[in-house]
């Protein structure tokens, strides 16, 4: 079985940080690409950053200079580095990654169970 679980969100004032985690554990081979999105009430659920096993990384174009994500392999952990926070960043935001559990198995997409991030005066 595996388990993303995430960290970090809260409540931020406008041009604050926030660090979110995310920690997948269980049985893992190996993890392709890891990834936050986020979501509002009402609308879809929408990519904000993604990286690759080789480290290659894509931003939303609302987040790009602002928001940073990086990897550690070893931890199995993927890090969003949120700067600049502004109000229209509140969200929740969900960890994913395509995970393979047998070295001889294709990746499944596993989903964290999100984290509120508001940004508000």
């Amino acid at each position: 079985q595996v388990q993303l679980v995430e960290s970090g969100g809260g409540l931020v004032q406008p041009g604050g940080s926030l660090r979110l985690s995310c920690a997948a554990s269980g049985s893992i081979f190996g993890i392709n690409n890891m990834g936050w999105y986020r979501q509002t009430p009402g609308k879809q659920r929408e990519l904000v950053a993604r990286v690759t096993s080789g480290l290659s990384t894509n931003y939303a174009d609302s987040v790009k200079g602002r928001f940073t994500i990086s990897r550690d392999n070893a931890k199995n952990t993927v890090y969003l580095q949120m700067s600049s926070l502004k109000p229209e960043d509140t969200a929740v935001y969900y960890c994913n990654a395509d995970i393979r559990t047998r070295p001889w198995s294709s990746a499944q997409n596993y989903w964290g169970q999100g984290t509120q991030v508001t940004v508000s005066p």
